[in-house]
This record gives C-alpha cells, structure tokens and sequence, in this order.
C-alpha cells in the first residue's frame, strides 16, 4: 500500500498543488517555513481524518479562503482507492472513499495506516499523561475499530458521568441509581481499553529496547511502564470508593482517563535525566516500534512521515536511521529535511528508489526521479 498521488487546494500555504510520489522514499527539502510539514500533515488527514498537530480543522484553511480540500489516491497491490476530504468554515468535515461519503469517520481509521515522526513528538516526554495516552490511542485504532468506538464511548459516558456530579453539587440532590448508569458504561468501555491497552505495551517493549539499542549503539537501558488505575483492582469498585470525592471535586477522579505511560532510561524518567540527543532516539525508536507492531497487526506496512527529525542528529546518527528504515519491512516514506545535499548523498550512496522535491513558499519543483 502506497499514496500514489496528492493534491491539495487551499489547505495551509498550498493554493493548488499536485503531486505524484515514488512507492518508496520521498524527500521534501527546502528552508523553514515553506511548507515541508504541511504535505505530510496533509497526508496524515488522508489516513486518520484529522492534523497531526490540532484538532481545529479551521486552522488549516488557507489565509483568506473558507474552506480547504485534500485528495488522494492509494495503491494497493494495484488497485486504486480515491480518498477526498473537505472541510468548509461552519460546516461538517466531508470524508469520501472513492466517491461514497462516510458516515462516521472514524469508520475509515486504520484503512492506510501512517505513523509521523516530528518534534512536535517531544511532548510525549515534556507534557503531562494525556500525550502518551493519545499516543496508545492512535497505535491500537489503526488496526482494531472496536477500541476507538471503546475509547469514543467511554468519553462520552465520562463527560455525562462528570456533568451528573456538577448537577449533584448544584442542586444539593444525589442519585445513585443515575449515577451507576454512567458507572456501568465506564465500566464496560473502560476495563476493554484497559486490556488493549496493557497487551500493546507488553508487546512493544522488546521491540522498543532493540531499536534504542541500534540507534544509541546499547549505551542506555530503556524501558515502557503502564500506569492504571485499573492495575490496582476491581474498576467498578473503585468507581463506589472514589463517588464521596468525585462529588467534592465535580469529575471522574479513576479511571483509564487518568493513566499513563511511563517512559524510563536507566532507572529514571528520560524527562529528568535524558539529554537532548537521548530524549530524540527514545523518540525514534517508540516511533519505530509503533511502526512494526501496526505492521503485524494490520497486515501492512504503514506509511512512514519523517519531519526534519535529522535536526542535531550528527551525519552517522543520520546513516543510521536511513539504513534501518530503508529496509524491505517499511514501505513508502516521506521525508522532510533543511540539507538537500545531506539527503541527496546518503540516499545515493544507498543505492534506494527515491524522489526528492524542492519547496519555495507554496512551489513544489520535483529535482530528482528514481535517483536521478
């Protein structure tokens, strides 16, 4: 499965552009600012519905213009698939397979899996749990639609559950028949993502460590722990032990809401003891490993984002990298560099089937085809 072609009207500083990719890796160069980034953001919207970077589909419409339009079309083992999305200021995201419009469109998560490396990943480490959760959330929904309805349900039965304790508190009144209501569909939603949840991570940790240990040549012990509340017992008694202090506070105090993901090198957090350089091969490698396991889970090789993930990467750092994603297991890549010569060189030494374009503002110029 590979994004054969893109287009884009009115999204971020593209006016009209169309592009036409190899099956393997293809490279953006150009300064900082000219819209590197916003080709891949536009390629994640293709697979997941939504920016990589906000949930706000107004943000990228393009300066005085109300709506935008991204078009795609994937290759799978020949056939092809036409994905459009649309979004219009004061109306509805429009998502279409091939000219049948979704009705949900989470329905359409997991069909051309992506994973995206960017800086922006550093928030998994220096901002609080909610990150690293939605960083669980999309791996497990790109192969199983179960959890994402789980996960959609369970926060709809939080927001209800949290808005009947703001009622109680106002109105003096507290029912507990109500109230377990609520309970019983966080209890159902919330003990399945839990589940899913704990058999990811185990599974992802030993390909985690063996990636650190490529990147970093073995110099630092890596580890994953996850943190829930439902580690420690009975959810829907938890649920009981915690309504005298939900009623104080007005929300939800336990739950899968409220979990983490732990992220350690030697014994401590890496927030706390990493260095700069420590903290981005932890990344690339938690990055790398979500890889793999959405490509045995979903039967396929996801498409790989790399945005400018080379930055303070020494020349040898940046080899390595290229060689292990250049491997047979990954698929298409796109890749966003400021050093056209760097990427020109290493991909040419490699020997590697590869397209590289230069961007100036919103103009995108294809300057080498196949390696040529």
């Amino acid at each position: 499965m590979y994004l054969k072609k893109l287009t884009l009207t009115n999204f971020k500083n593209y006016n009209q552009t169309g592009l036409e990719f190899s099956p393997k890796i293809n490279c953006f160069v150009g300064n900082n600012g000219v819209g590197k980034t916003n080709i891949l953001d536009a390629i994640h919207y293709l697979s997941l519905t939504k920016s990589f970077f906000n949930n706000i589909d107004s943000i990228n419409i393009r300066h005085g213009e109300d709506y935008f339009i991204i078009e795609g079309i994937f290759d799978s083992k020949g056939e092809e698939d036409k994905i459009y999305c649309a979004f219009q200021k004061q109306k509805q995201k429009v998502l279409k397979k091939n000219d049948k419009e979704y009705q949900r469109l989470s329905d359409h998560v997991g069909k051309y899996p992506v994973v995206m490396m960017s800086p922006a990943d550093n928030a998994l480490i220096s901002e609080g749990s909610e990150e690293r959760r939605k960083f669980l959330n999309k791996i497990i929904s790109q192969y199983n639609a179960e959890y994402l309805d789980s996960v959609l349900k369970y926060n709809k039965a939080l927001q209800q559950r949290n808005k009947l304790l703001k009622d109680f508190k106002s109105t003096g009144r507290f029912d507990t028949d109500t109230l377990s209501i609520w309970d019983s569909q966080l209890v159902k939603y919330g003990t399945y993502v839990f589940r899913e949840r704990v058999h990811l991570v185990e599974e992802l940790i030993p390909v985690f460590q063996e990636h650190y240990s490529m990147i970093s040549s073995g110099k630092e012990k890596v580890k994953l722990t996850y943190r829930s509340h439902l580690s420690e017992g009975d959810f829907s008694e938890a649920l009981l032990n915690s309504v005298t202090k939900d009623r104080f506070l007005e929300y939800t105090t336990t739950g899968i809401h409220k979990d983490d993901l732990l992220l350690e090198m030697n014994g401590h957090s890496v927030k706390s003891i990493g260095s700069q350089g420590q903290k981005k091969s932890y990344l690339v490698a938690l990055k790398l490993a979500k890889f793999d396991y959405i490509r045995r889970k979903a039967g396929l090789s996801p498409i790989l984002l790399l945005d400018d993930i080379f930055d303070k990467f020494d020349i040898d750092r940046v080899e390595q990298i290229i060689r292990l994603v250049g491997n047979r297991r990954f698929g298409q890549i796109f890749i966003t560099d400021t050093h056209q010569s760097r990427l020109h060189d290493i991909l040419a030494s490699h020997k590697t089937d590869y397209k590289l374009f230069r961007i100036n503002n919103d103009a995108v110029e294809e300057v080498v085809q196949n390696g040529k």
